[in-house]
């Protein structure tokens, strides 16, 4: 590594013995392109001395840190500006563009109160009052509609027949809103399986960048350590 063929230094001008100046071929491509940006005409059978030698290597490991500094910040930035101009793909399936008819107000009144307790209970009573009614009658007077109920039986057939088409209707819609929200369910999923496999692949991305960049700087930790461990060695 220190084979130097002259004893000047070609970065700070100065004079030094043979055994303080490294060639440029026992210098880092990392730590050499910081010396040629500051001094364009390096090669590498320039010299340099060990205090510059130090000096950039320092810079250069201040710039792994800032860049990993610097990768953080980007990585915090894109979350921020993904979470305030992503537009949400939720939507209210409750509120619908298409104005609701008179029609299908009143089908699906209709149906809420055919599947309630409160028809259940009323239409009972009713039921039992007509037969009652039309029993006691028969005692006294001519009943209206006496036994076997021909009349209440036509009433019966009458509701049964309005109320079954009714009720499809107001199914209809229902089915309507539940597409519309199916829909919208797959849609958030889809982009949020998109959203958790963008996130690992920055995730790994930047624990990758890391681990290199750790890597390269134990490696220059290995040899300033050596170099200490020589000098303190003579």
């Amino acid at each position: 590594m220190k084979k130097p063929n002259g004893t000047k230094c070609e970065i700070c001008g100065k004079t030094f013995a043979e055994g303080q100046l490294i060639t440029g071929h026992g210098i880092r491509h990392e730590i050499e392109r910081l010396i040629v940006k500051d001094h364009p005409t390096w090669n590498d059978n320039d010299l340099i001395c060990q205090d510059d030698f130090n000096i950039y290597r320092v810079k250069y490991i201040s710039g792994l840190i800032e860049d990993e500094k610097g990768s953080v910040e980007i990585l915090k930035d894109e979350v921020i500006n993904s979470i305030s101009q992503n537009e949400l793909l939720s939507i209210d399936t409750s509120i619908s563009d298409d104005p609701i008819k008179f029609g299908d107000r009143i089908s699906d009144k209709v149906a809420s109160f055919g599947g309630s307790w409160k028809f259940i209970i009323s239409f009972s009573v009713i039921l039992v009052a007509w037969i009652i009614i039309n029993s006691l009658v028969i005692l006294l007077a001519k009943p209206f509609d006496p036994f076997p109920f021909i009349l209440l039986n036509l009433i019966l057939s009458c509701v049964a027949a309005m109320q079954a088409p009714i009720i499809m209707m107001s199914q209809n819609r229902q089915e309507k809103k539940d597409r519309i929200r199916s829909e919208n369910d797959y849609k958030i999923n889809l982009k949020s399986e998109i959203e958790i496999r963008t996130l690992h692949e920055k995730v790994d991305h930047l624990l990758l960048d890391q681990w290199s960049k750790m890597m390269r700087i134990q490696e220059m930790q290995i040899e300033i350590l050596e170099e200490i461990r020589t000098k303190m060695s003579k």
